[in-house]
C-alpha cells in the first residue's frame, strides 16, 4: 500500500499527461453516437493496442510520478485500503453491488457473490453462484435477490449458452433467487422481457416488489425488441408467491412521432449523443415517489407514486457534452439529481486533457418547483481532478450518497480512474475530498478494468473493480464521519432510501 504524501508528485498528477493518442481517441470516440459500445462486456472486449506514443507516453508518467505504477495502489491520506478479495470461480467481468445486513451480493457476467461482510477488514465468501448472462446487474429485497440478462441466451436457465438474437428460442430478461438460505440460494423465477434487462430497479411494498427494468438498443432482428422502444418493463413480484412474477405494464416514457417516440434522436441531428431508445438506469426515492431516469441521450424526473404507472415530470438534453446519460444519484432533500455521462461506453481512455473536464464527467442539476411543475436546472460538471494514462478506461460510472446530514457527498466508481468521494453541497462548486485508484492495469493496451461500483454502507466503502475484484475501503475525514452512525438494514443503491427518516 502506498500512500501519496508528497505534494509534488501529488501537484504533477493533477495536472496530468499531455495526450498525444489522437488516433486512438479518434477511433474510440468519432464518427456516430459513442453509444455503439455501452458498458464493457455487452460483447466481449479485447484488449486494445495503443500506439507507441501512446505506450510511451505511460510509461514516462509512471516513472516521472505522474500516475501509479502498473497495479500500484495509492489514495490520498484520509482513505484506508483495508483489503481486496481477488475473483475466485466467476472469472468473467465483476459488476454491481447491493448489501443486507451482514453480507454484500456482488454482480459477475459469470453469476454472483455472496460476501459475510461483518468483519469488513476481512470479508468471508459464503456462495458463489453460477449463472452466466450479462451484465448480472444484481438488487436484494427481503429474502429475494434480483438478477438481470442482457445477452441472448439459449433458455431462462442458469445452464444456458449464448447463441444469436435471430433465434426463436432466445431469451432475456429478469431472474429472481431465494436467498433466505445465503449459502444456498434458490433460482424460483424467471421474466423474459422486451430487450433484455441491463439494469434494473427495485420498487419495494409489503407484498410486492416491483422491478422497472431498463434496456435499450433495439434490434429488428430481436422479436422482443423491435422499434419504437421507449418506456420500461414493469414487474410485479408477490413476495410470498415469487414463482407468479410477470410483467404488469410497459409506460412508455418518450411518446412522440415516428419510430423513434419522443426522445433524444441523436446523430446526425445531435452528432456524439445517443439516440433515446430506452433507458440505461433508473433510481427510485420512494420516500419522495420520485425517480429520475438516464435514458441515453435523455435525463428525466418522473413521479412514481402509482408504482406501474410512472408520469414523466421533467425531460432534459445536453447536446454539447453528455453522449450517454448512464445513471442517476438523488440528493437527500430530492432538490438535486446528478447523473452521469459514460461517454465511450465504459471501455475508452477519457480522463485526460485532450477529452477535458466536461466529457465523461457528472452532470449536476438543481430540482427546482413544486409537483407536477418541478424543473431539472442544470448548475457544473464534475470529473476527477486527476488525468489517467491512455491505456486506462476511465469514465464517471456508479456510485452512491454518504449520509451527511446537512451536506450532499458521495462516493463513486470511475473504472481505471479509481474511487473518488467528492461533495457537491455546492452544486455550482462540486469538490473532490479523497480518492482510491489502482496503477493501469497494462501500459501497451487498452484493456477494461477499474471500479465498476463504490458504494458507501454502514460506515465503509464497497467497491466491485472489474478484474482486481472486492475492495473494502475505510474514510477518515471529519466531513464524513457524521455518516458512520447511519445504519442500513438492506442497500440497493438505485433504491436509495431516506437516511435519516
Amino acid at each position: 500500500m502506498t500512500l501519496l504524501q508528497d505534494s509534488t508528485r501529488t501537484r504533477r498528477r493533477r495536472l496530468g499527461v499531455a495526450t498525444a493518442a489522437a488516433g486512438l481517441l479518434a477511433a474510440l470516440l468519432a464518427a456516430g453516437p459513442v453509444s455503439a459500445t455501452p458498458d464493457p462486456g455487452d460483447t466481449a472486449t479485447a484488449p486494445r493496442s495503443v500506439s507507441r506514443t501512446a505506450e510511451k507516453e505511460a510509461e514516462a508518467a509512471i516513472a516521472a510520478g505522474e500516475i501509479p505504477g502498473q497495479d500500484e495502489v495509492v489514495h490520498s491520506d484520509n482513505i484506508e485500503h483495508l483489503t481486496n478479495i481477488p475473483k475466485d470461480a466467476l472469472a468473467d467481468f465483476n459488476t454491481d453491488l447491493a448489501f443486507q445486513g451482514n453480507y454484500a451480493f456482488a454482480g459477475n457476467y459469470d453469476g454472483f457473490r455472496i460476501y459475510d461482510i461483518s468483519r469488513p477488514k476481512a470479508p468471508r465468501t459464503v456462495a458463489q453462484v453460477l449463472c452466466p448472462g450479462s451484465q448480472n446487474d444484481v438488487s436484494v429485497s427481503g429474502n429475494l435477490l434480483f438478477l438481470s440478462t442482457d445477452s441472448s441466451r439459449s433458455d431462462d436457465s442458469c445452464a444456458s449458452t449464448t447463441q444469436p438474437a435471430t433465434e426463436k428460442s432466445s431469451w432475456e430478461g429478469m431472474k429472481v433467487f431465494d436467498i433466505s438460505d445465503k449459502r444456498n440460494p434458490k433460482y424460483v423465477a424467471a421474466v423474459e422481457t422486451a430487450c433484455g434487462s441491463h439494469t434494473h430497479t427495485l420498487v419495494p411494498e409489503k407484498k410486492n416488489v416491483y422491478v422497472y427494468v431498463s434496456s435499450y438498443s433495439p434490434s429488428a432482428t430481436f422479436p422482443d425488441c423491435q422499434p419504437p422502444h421507449d418506456g420500461i418493463s414493469v414487474i410485479k413480484v408477490p413476495r410470498k408467491a415469487p414463482q407468479k412474477a410477470a410483467v404488469v405494464g410497459f409506460p412508455v416514457l418518450f411518446p412522440g412521432e415516428g419510430p423513434d417516440g419522443g426522445g433524444n434522436p441523436g446523430g446526425p441531428v445531435n452528432p456524439g449523443v445517443s439516440k433515446t431508445t430506452g433507458c440505461h438506469d433508473i433510481t427510485v426515492l420512494p420516500s419522495k415517489d420520485l425517480a429520475a431516469g438516464a435514458c441515453m441521450g435523455d435525463g428525466i424526473l418522473f413521479d412514481i407514486k402509482n408504482p406501474e404507472k410512472p408520469r414523466v415530470i421533467d425531460q432534459v438534453q445536453d447536446n454539447v457534452n453528455f453522449a450517454f446519460w448512464h445513471s442517476a444519484t438523488f440528493n437527500q432533500k430530492a432538490d438535486k439529481v446528478v447523473f452521469t455521462d459514460e461517454l465511450g461506453g465504459g471501455g475508452a481512455a477519457t480522463c485526460n486533457a485532450e477529452i477535458g473536464p466536461d466529457r465523461g464527467a457528472d452532470g449536476i442539476y438543481d430540482i427546482v418547483g413544486k409537483g407536477d411543475k418541478r424543473k431539472l436546472v442544470f448548475k457544473s460538471y464534475y470529473k476527477i481532478p486527476r488525468h489517467q494514462a491512455d491505456t486506462e478506461n476511465c469514465v464517471a460510472h456508479n456510485g452512491s450518497l454518504i449520509p451527511v446530514k446537512g451536506k450532499d457527498i458521495m462516493v463513486q466508481a470511475w473504472y481505471q480512474g479509481g474511487v473518488s468521494v467528492w461533495d457537491f453541497t455546492n452544486s455550482a462548486k462540486p469538490r473532490e475530498i479523497a480518492y482510491f485508484e489502482r496503477g493501469p492495469l497494462t501500459t501497451d493496451e487498452l484493456a477494461v478494468g477499474g471500479s465498476w461500483s463504490a458504494y458507501y454502507y454502514n460506515g465503509y466503502i464497497y467497491s466491485n473493480d472489474i478484474e482486481k475484484g472486492f475492495d473494502v475501503l475505510k474514510i477518515d475525514d471529519r466531513r464524513t464521519d457524521p455518516a458512520e452512525r447511519v445504519r442500513q438494514r438492506e442497500l440497493n443503491v438505485q433504491t436509495q432510501p431516506d437516511y435519516f427518516d
